[in-house]
């Protein structure tokens, strides 16, 4: 008898079905799986065999044999162990009536039966709802990911038994309620605030632009000034997540199998990979299964990369297409994925290797060769992509010792929200979120410059040699600079702090 039974493997973020298709025959006992199995998957034959054994139900004795259909498509990781179990069943007589059609089965089998989680069960879960399947067997461990998704009728499991009853009637199980998504916000008691930031009205401005119109950001300055805590605040005051947002964001942590216990991303990523991280750390890959990497788990939220230097070049050179693009195309010779990354950088340095060029009360050491050696190890293209390059300065003692009264995030926050909901009315069917992704269309659409900006703009751009790359992120920036000031029009005085925030431009 043949029996088939529906599961999904993982492609990048979207599911493919594959069908399992089982054939228990009379003949010498034999069991095997054609159909491009991986490792993984040839390894539940012995996990299916235990699995049914300790469940109290029958391993067949005869020829069976497992084909996974496409073929073409490599089938990998243990997410078909349940499909295999319940196909073999069915093949083998052991679920007479049981209504198996247009259900899909998801799950890893442990040795005594139990279904353990898989990684990447909600990027499934949607791609096979658009695919027109509504019902779903899944690991209960899963239960609080698989939640979220509406419309749909899901039933979590914790062992195979429990599966089995279910299918035969004998006990059925309870579908999953769907979840309302209620959002978290970064800034909570004892957290990173802007209220504990003391001094550095320069910088604080810079970060509110930056959040504003979600534009790069480039902090410079000696140790010990603030620049990660700066950093740290930008998460507490960015707009809290829409649903539609979270559920990319979960898709992503999910396939990466970084997703906590409430099962949906609630916050803002805020990702931080040491300096050590490789090409294929940032950008994601492997060798077998293609995982997202740091710019991908970041998506929606801050890639936070301290002391730039430090990083290796081709690991920071990698980072120059995705923020232009959004997205990264990770490529093997067994095919290649795309994973979004459309992520705000925040990237922190040092002025020169002893920290204090620059300072006013502290000497430098460095000989010039070194100074521009160092801030060789950035690229010119890269720095071109950052639009807000900040200078941080040592915070005086009376500034630290005082105890006036700061904004603390959540003002600030407000103010990143009205500027936000100005950039979605404008942007509405355009295709673009906020002014750092504007094209070359929007710009003439929706950034023309007055007389007076545009001589303001024409003398930058000639005296400090900027690029066309950077006088398009000039203006991106005027009029996120507008936004925040309610001001329709580009005036010379947006123009003029966009440009004062290119401190690599100015010094040549």
């Amino acid at each position: 008898m043949v029996a088939k039974i529906v599961c999904y493997a993982l492609n990048g973020l979207e599911g493919v079905p594959v069908e399992v298709e089982t054939d228990v025959n009379r003949g010498i006992p034999a069991y095997e799986m054609v159909g491009l199995p991986d490792t993984a998957v040839k390894e539940s034959k012995e996990r299916v065999r235990s699995a049914l054994k300790n469940s109290g139900l029958s391993f067949p004795m005869n020829k069976i044999t497992i084909n996974f259909a496409p073929a073409d498509l490599r089938k990998e990781g243990a997410s078909f162990d349940l499909a295999v179990a319940i196909s073999l069943l069915k093949a083998s007589e052991q679920l007479v009536g049981a209504e198996t059609d247009g259900v899909v089965f998801l799950g890893e089998l442990a040795l005594n039966g139990d279904l353990r989680p898989i990684a990447g069960l909600l990027p499934i879960l949607i791609s096979a709802k658009g695919h027109g399947f509504s019902r779903f067997v899944v690991p209960a461990a899963n239960a609080r990911e698989a939640s979220f998704l509406g419309g749909a009728e899901i039933y979590p499991a914790a062992t195979l038994a429990e599966v089995v009853r279910h299918l035969t009637n004998a006990a059925r199980i309870s579908p999953l309620k769907t979840q309302t998504f209620v959002p978290h916000g970064a800034e909570r008691e004892g957290g990173a605030d802007l209220k504990y930031v003391k001094g550095q009205p320069v910088a604080r401005r810079a970060l509110e632009i930056a959040v504003a119109g979600g534009h790069n950001l480039l902090l410079v300055g000696p140790p010990g000034t603030g620049k990660t805590m700066l950093a740290r605040c930008l998460p507490t005051v960015m707009p809290d997540l829409s649903f539609e947002e979270a559920l990319e964001i979960t898709k992503i942590h999910s396939v990466a199998g970084t997703l906590g216990e409430e099962g949906i991303v609630t916050e803002r990523p805020f990702r931080t990979p040491h300096h050590t991280a490789t090409v294929v750390a940032m950008c994601g890959g492997g060798n077998r299964v293609l995982r997202p990497g740091e710019i991908s788990l970041a998506h929606g939220g801050v890639l936070f990369l301290d002391e730039l230097p430090e990083y290796q070049r081709s690991a920071l050179e990698a980072l120059r297409q995705p923020l232009e693009d959004g997205k990264i195309t990770v490529s093997r010779a067994n095919g290649s994925v795309t994973f979004p990354a459309r992520f705000m950088l925040c990237a922190s340095m040092n002025p020169c290797p002893c920290g204090n060029y620059g300072s006013a009360d502290r000497v430098c050491t460095c000989t010039p060769a070194e100074i521009r050696r160092y801030r060789r190890k950035i690229s010119g293209p890269l720095l071109d992509r950052i639009d807000l390059q900040v200078e941080v300065d040592s915070v005086a003692y009376d500034e630290l010792a005082s105890s006036e009264r700061r904004e603390s995030s959540a003002e600030v926050k407000e103010r990143v929200n009205v500027a936000r909901r100005i950039q979605r009315t404008r942007f509405e069917g355009q295709g673009v979120k906020v002014n750092a992704e504007m094209g070359e269309r929007e710009l003439d659409a929706f950034c023309t410059l007055t007389r007076e900006s545009e001589e303001i703009l024409r003398a930058a751009f000639e005296r400090m040699k900027l690029s066309a790359r950077a006088r398009s992120r000039i203006i991106k920036v005027a009029r996120t600079i507008a936004d925040l000031a309610a001001s329709e029009e580009i005036l010379p005085a947006h123009v003029f702090e966009a440009v004062s925030y290119r401190i690599y431009d100015r010094l040549g």
